[in-house]
């Protein structure tokens, strides 16, 4: 069986600020914007990976959802509980400098994992951990 990834999901409680942070912040190019009552979707992804993309959804792109598990959802993401993704790079300091240079919250320094990488890690507008690693040696 091959596989690859095409499509991942980050819920956001705001698309424009989440819209400026990944687009602005982190380079993603904008594929799709799609909006239908309270939901919206921004499709973005890496302009070096035409075939990945990144999903950012509201809390509402469910339109099936019970109210209580959006707020449930509301609630988690607000406490920073979700996580969203890793991101590869060749440089993780001066990703680390350009991403903090824009504001975004630091979660985590440069640091040498035990795992084999240098990694570090922000939180979005909407309170998603986003990390970055490195390859080490």
């Amino acid at each position: 069986m091959e596989l690859t990834l095409h499509y991942c999901y980050i819920t956001v409680d705001d698309a424009e600020k989440a819209l400026t942070f990944y687009r602005d912040a982190l380079g993603l190019e904008v594929r799709n914007d799609v909006a239908y009552g309270k939901a919206r979707w921004l499709t973005m992804g890496p302009p070096s990976q035409p075939d990945v993309n990144v999903v950012l959804e509201t809390l509402e792109a469910d339109p099936n959802a019970d109210p209580k598990d959006v707020a449930a959802l509301g609630d988690l993401l607000a406490r920073g509980l979700l996580r969203a993704v890793v991101f590869a790079t060749p440089d993780c300091d001066a990703v680390f400098e350009e991403i903090r240079a824009s504001g975004a919250e630091v979660v985590q320094e440069p640091i040498d994992q035990p795992y084999g990488v240098r990694d570090c890690a922000f939180r979005d507008p909407a309170g998603n951990m986003i990390r970055f690693q490195q390859p080490k040696g």
